[in-house]
């Protein structure tokens, strides 16, 4: 086997690694994934389309000395320690001038630790965020590498050829400068969060609320999905309909409500409090899927705290139509506390972070896609130092004609007891973020009260103290 045969390596060869290797191999390149189970590699091999040339080994070291120089090679391994071992492992075997991505689900600081470490070795370092699933990673999924930008030229011609399109458009572009990769996927996680809660809680107000079942579920969200498609919205109308083999009754009604995370969401909030960035209905929907942990818990209180929801005010159609409403309304408060994330980590955190490509490169291939992106693109191409998506017009001129269905939604909520943690915490941050004065005077009194922490007037410059008298 000669050294040079191969073009790309991939470390890991899970369902993701796999599949995106077999998503290169297929678009003309030679490739050589390795796994320590041979079962893995086998596997691998066995799923390569005919003609494509693909290799599965169970050893590092043949791995990287079958790949072309500059070596290319990707890890798709658990975040964490598991990367600081293979990197570890990786060193020995490598030459200055070869090309690591990580395209796990990387925390930021750990990719420019990693890079900075490499770079004194002239081994590049790039993280790589891949969304879109195991599908998209075999058919095209939505990628965001970032950090090194010489090391992007490398990768470019495959990373574009593998990539989801919109039109002629790979949804792949160099993103920015150190960690922004994976911090624009991290934020991309933390949106999806928000979103995935969103329609949790739509399906909630017309379930418990309008009492429909789940055909009736189905047919709503697939007129929205039609309205504005989305791909949360597409696979929602499907999960209503799956059977369940078991039972015979709807998959969805006989799944625990105790909801999973992986930590990305969780990150976006504690990093967006770091910045400091409002993200609320992202915070919203982690707290939301810490409370489903407490199961024996909230069963307890719900016998102590009994909610039945009265009727509907009036018609269902009407209703149906504010939830909608009240959906589209707080989709877009979780895109807008994302981006606004972005584009400050952008300056604070000087990454550089290109908002025009982000938003192009999440049109298609990725979890959180959707018709809203196109508009998105459209005000960040027009001004792409745009600090919040809710400041352009066209924008606005949605938003407008979504709050009241909202309102109506969440205060039939609030007084029926169903849980809407995201429709108001978007609400929230809208009323907020649209007050000319807040009340936050009254923390900066309370301040200078207690503490002696000063505030500023509103009617001459300067910092003031005062003396509080007690009455």
């Amino acid at each position: 086997m000669a050294n040079s045969l191969y073009d790309f390596g991939m470390i890991g060869l899970g369902v993701m690694g796999r599949n995106l290797l077999l998503n290169v191999a297929d678009h003309g390149f030679s490739v050589i994934g390795f796994d320590k189970d041979s079962e893995k590699t086998q596997a691998t091999e066995q799923a390569a389309t005919p003609g494509t040339t693909v290799k599965g080994v169970n050893e590092l070291s043949e791995m990287v000395k079958s790949l072309k120089s500059p070596r290319k090679l990707m890890m798709l391994v658990p975040a964490g320690k598991p990367v600081d071992d293979v990197i570890e492992s990786l060193i020995p075997l490598l030459e200055p001038g070869d090309v690591i991505m990580d395209g796990g689900n990387t925390h930021y600081t750990d990719t420019l630790r990693r890079a900075n470490a490499l770079k004194e070795q002239g081994i590049h370092f790039i993280g790589v965020g891949i969304s879109g699933g195991e599908h998209g990673a075999r058919t095209g999924p939505s990628i965001m590498p970032g950090g090194d930008k010489e090391a992007y030229a490398h990768l470019k011609p495959i990373l574009e050829s593998i990539a989801a399109k919109v039109g002629d458009s790979p949804c792949v572009a160099y993103l920015g400068k150190g960690g922004a990769g994976h911090f624009v996927k991290m934020v991309h996680n933390g949106i999806e969060y928000g979103i995935m809660e969103l329609i949790s809680e739509a399906y909630a107000l017309m379930k418990y609320g309008a009492k429909l079942d789940n055909d009736q579920l189905h047919d709503i969200f697939a007129r929205w999905n039609k309205e504005q498609p989305s791909f949360l919205l597409e696979i929602t109308k499907d999960i209503f309909l799956q059977p369940d083999d078991k039972t015979g009754n709807r998959l969805l009604d006989m799944i625990d409500d105790r909801a999973g995370a992986k930590g990305t969401g969780k990150w976006t909030s504690q990093d967006a409090l770091d910045l400091p960035v409002p993200v609320t209905v992202i915070d919203a929907a982690v707290a939301a899927r810490n409370i489903s942990s407490l199961q024996e818990e909230r069963l307890d209180a719900s016998k102590i705290y009994p909610v039945v929801p009265t009727n509907i005010p009036g018609d269902i159609d009407t209703f149906v139509s504010e939830v909608w409403d009240a959906l589209q309304f707080a989709t877009i408060m979780s895109y807008a506390q994302g981006l606004a994330m972005l584009q400050t980590a952008s300056k604070e955190l000087a990454m550089d972070i290109d908002m025009p490509e982000v938003v192009r490169v999440w049109r298609g291939g990725c979890i959180i896609r959707s018709t809203l992106l196109e508009d998105f693109f459209k005000a960040f191409t027009a001004n792409p130092a745009l600090v919040n998506i809710l400041l352009d017009e066209g924008m606005a001129s949605i938003v407008k004609t979504k709050v009241d269905g909202t309102r109506s939604v969440i205060a039939y909520a609030a007084l029926n007891g169903i849980a809407s943690p995201g429709f108001l915490a978007a609400l929230s941050y809208f009323d907020a973020f649209r007050s000319a004065r807040m009340s936050t005077n009254m923390v900066q009194a309370q301040r200078d009260y207690f503490g002696a922490h000063t505030y500023k007037r509103i009617d001459m410059p300067g910092t003031f103290h005062t003396e509080w008298q007690s009455h």
